[in-house]
């Protein structure tokens, strides 16, 4: 079970915080928890924090259409490749169909468990309050919300990094290649 309450912690002050609906403090009541939830294909042994806490999640909201989506996923997957899942699974969040979603895993080399939200009124992204996509929350434990970040913000995917790696107990890996361009921000 992922959490039937999320707390937003940790606001960097950024607007794209205040995008998602997340403001400091505030406690979001979710009507439903998110395991009855309308996602399809859950894969099989899927980690989560449990009853007891077991484990930090991050969700990765996407649509396969999306520029920035296609631009930051590649980028989750080399932090799953370097940390798997060592304390923390990495689930992304399809908005579409199930043909769409395997060709873009397939394309962009996705390797993490994907899961599908319910195209016809999007159930789990409206419980999150995106309005913009990518959109990756860490969720930790006790069901606070660590990280919030929307469209791809270099240092936020950094920061997972470094939490991934603390929360696999191993030395932070670098996530881009030497010589590589990257961007620090792209709208989402």
């Amino acid at each position: 079970m992922l959490a039937s309450m999320v707390t937003s912690a940790g606001y960097s002050g950024r607007p794209q915080a205040v995008k998602l609906g997340l403001k400091p403090g505030q406690r979001v009541h979710l009507q439903n928890p998110p395991d009855s939830w309308a996602l399809t294909d859950p894969p099989a042994g899927l980690a989560g924090p449990g009853p007891d806490g077991s484990a930090d999640v991050i969700l990765a909201f996407f649509k396969v259409s999306c520029p920035t989506c296609q631009y930051a996923f590649p980028f989750l997957e080399r932090l799953h490749k370097a940390y798997g899942a060592n304390g923390v699974s990495l689930v992304g969040v399809s908005q579409n169909g199930a043909k769409d979603t395997a060709a873009f895993n397939k394309e962009f080399g996705v390797t993490f468990p994907v899961l599908l939200d319910e195209t016809s009124s999007y159930p789990v992204s409206n419980a999150y309050g995106l309005t913009n996509v990518p959109s990756v929350f860490w969720i930790a434990q006790d069901s606070e919300i660590e990280v919030s970040s929307v469209g791809w913000v270099k240092a936020d995917f950094e920061e997972i990094g470094r939490k991934m790696a603390d929360a696999s107990k191993t030395v932070p890996v670098g996530m881009f290649k030497p010589g590589e361009d990257v961007r620090d921000f792209r709208a989402g």
